[in-house]
């Protein structure tokens, strides 16, 4: 087993977004139009994008690595001013019931033991 895995972030922005009933199918289209090509260039690659199985219906989570917490607020500050955020903001704001947002560490000695993210080229 490798002892390092340098596709692990040790800072994850995990955010929930809770999206109204019926609703989901409009919101990813608006967030892969608007959101992703700012997010991508602010952000960087996300680590993943989920929506629940089993649990609390109609939400969507998605995963964002950062080096350190310098890192993620450098980059939070370059979405928020990008000129286009704010589209995405107006086109999205109805669909969005409730917002959670959670800062997660890594632990660094277990995340030898993650496997490295897959890749189409690998």
């Amino acid at each position: 087993m490798s002892t390092e895995n340098t596709r692990v972030k040790p800072l994850v922005d995990y955010r929930v977004y809770t999206i109204a009933p019926r609703r989901m199918g409009e919101f990813v289209e608006i967030f892969e139009r608007l959101a992703m090509p700012i997010l991508k260039q602010t952000l960087g690659c996300p680590l993943g994008f989920y929506t629940t199985l089993v649990g609390t219906q109609n939400q969507f989570v998605h995963l964002w690595g950062y080096d350190s917490l310098a890192d993620y607020e450098q980059r939070c500050a370059a979405r928020d001013a990008h000129p286009e955020f704010a589209n995405y903001l107006a086109a999205s704001g109805h669909l969005i019931v409730a917002q959670e947002t959670r800062l997660i560490r890594g632990i660094g000695s277990l995340n030898t033991w993650v496997a490295p993210a897959y890749s189409p080229d690998q």
